[in-house]
């Protein structure tokens, strides 16, 4: 009689160390066995040796629902399973009304119910109108974080909350444990550098990165950290694309603060010199993509445990949203659920980092950032089966193959070392390398666990 329902064999990867020749066993959607060596019997038994096999990846910062009509969290959660993202958590700006409010919410809930192919978490905000007065209300609904900016990229869906409500937004959040993530841009001098720019008719792909020197990322960056300083709030920095973030975060930390930060794959993978000149508008993101000495430095403070996490900030805008030759008309962002893995491990390869930093700061880190660590982001025993089998070689990304609502990526023709040969959530399969395989509304709905960072 079998022991467990699935056995998976092959190269383990964890946070803290690598099994070779491992196993680990599932019964019931749960981890229950770790080892090495002969494996025990099961209802299914999957030889990978060779491969890699990892917990399932969580992507924090997912803009699946921020188009109408588009993609959506269905969509999107197929291009997750492909790159072996087992959870998304999706951002609260979505098309045409973002989440600010427990009905939102709700109904978002009842999106991915239906439509998920993959589990799923989700933030919440707030707007100028209803102020801090949705707050409880969205916690009590089940959010993992809130995300606030303070640059307004529309006037609706994604506004900019002014420092003194943030205050308050901060205050009400801070006894919840739950981060308070802040895009990081100073508006005033932004508007301004763009104005100053556009009427010079200096409007060219290389016009973005001067319109938005490290001072305005930085400046938003260290009010984020005050406001948590003074309200006690986790204040988190949600995509940091400079050095002198991380070093202003770890003084934060040093000083007893909850202070945390993120940055992208783009940022530690991709170059103004080389990649913005090649691509233009396709790799307009904000903040920009900078310099490769600045990028070489980013990855001192991904090796030295400073990051909590590396996410995609995947939205799939359509190529007519990325190809005006003014710059500054184009929509920021790109896909990026499929990549992310695949491209971070490359990254860590090139270097010569251990596979176990691609767990830490794929899996472990967002999982104890948005609370979810009692059952996502390890194999410890008792957590959801969340699995993914990489194979190690050279494989190009083909963008015109991609599951998501969108065929093109920045990152389409690299050169990466693993593929995704296979995902799993909660022991189920969801991805055999090729295709989807499980059924729309599979995925699940996840609450934060207090206690659980």
């Amino acid at each position: 009689m079998a022991d467990f329902d699935l056995v998976v064999r092959g190269n383990i990867v964890l946070a803290d160390r690598i099994i070779d020749n491992g196993f680990v066993a599932v019964s019931g959607g749960k981890i229950a066995r770790l080892g090495q060596q002969a494996p025990p019997a099961a209802r299914e038994l999957l030889d990978t040796r060779g491969r890699w096999v990892m917990p399932g990846i969580i992507d924090g910062q997912v803009h699946a629902a921020s188009q109408a009509n588009q993609e959506g969290i269905g969509r999107a959660s197929r291009a997750a399973a492909a790159g072996g993202v087992t959870t998304m958590v999706d951002m609260p700006y979505d098309d045409p009304e973002p989440v600010w409010n427990a009905d939102r919410l709700r109904a978002k809930i009842g999106l991915v119910e239906r439509d998920s192919h993959v589990d799923v978490a989700l933030y919440g905000t707030i707007s100028e109108a209803q102020g801090v007065s949705s707050i409880a209300g969205l916690i009590e609904a089940g959010v993992c974080a809130f995300k606030f900016s303070t640059f307004e990229a529309a006037p609706v869906r994604f506004p900019r909350i002014a420092e003194d409500l943030l205050y308050d937004a901060f205050r009400l959040i801070a006894p919840s444990d739950l981060a308070c993530g802040v895009h990081n841009q100073n508006q005033e001098l932004t508007r301004k550098n763009i104005a100053r720019l556009t009427e010079a008719g200096d409007t060219g792909w290389d016009a973005f990165c001067r319109a938005h020197p490290p001072l305005i990322e930085q400046l938003a960056t260290v009010t984020i950290y005050e406001l948590g300083a003074l309200t006690g709030a986790r204040a988190h920095v949600v995509h940091c694309s400079l050095a002198r973030g991380f070093e202003v975060c770890e003084s934060y930390k040093a000083a007893g603060h909850k202070s945390s930060i993120e940055t992208c794959v783009q940022y530690l993978m991709l170059n103004a010199e080389q990649d913005m000149k090649r691509l233009g508008a396709k790799l307009k993101h904000y903040p920009p993509v900078r310099p490769q000495s600045e990028v070489d430095l980013l990855w001192t403070h991904i090796a030295a445990g400073h990051c909590a996490f590396v996410s995609s900030d995947h939205v799939s805008w359509g190529l007519e949203r990325k190809s005006n030759p003014n710059i500054f008309k184009n929509s920021s962002g790109g896909p990026g659920l499929e990549t992310l893995l695949p491209a971070f491990w490359t990254g860590c390869e090139e270097r010569g980092i251990s596979p176990t930093l691609v767990v830490r700061m794929l899996c472990d880190g967002p999982a104890r950032h948005f609370l979810l660590r009692d059952r996502k982001g390890s194999f410890d025993l008792g957590a959801d089966a969340d699995i993914v089998i990489a194979e190690p070689g050279r494989f190009t990304f083909d963008a015109s193959k991609s599951l998501a609502a969108v065929q093109w990526s920045s990152f389409d023709g690299r050169d990466m070392r693993i593929r995704v040969a296979a995902t799993y959530v909660r022991g189920q399969l969801v991805f055999d390398g090729s295709k989807v395989v499980n059924s729309a509304g599979d995925g699940r709905f996840l609450r934060p666990q207090p206690g659980a960072s």
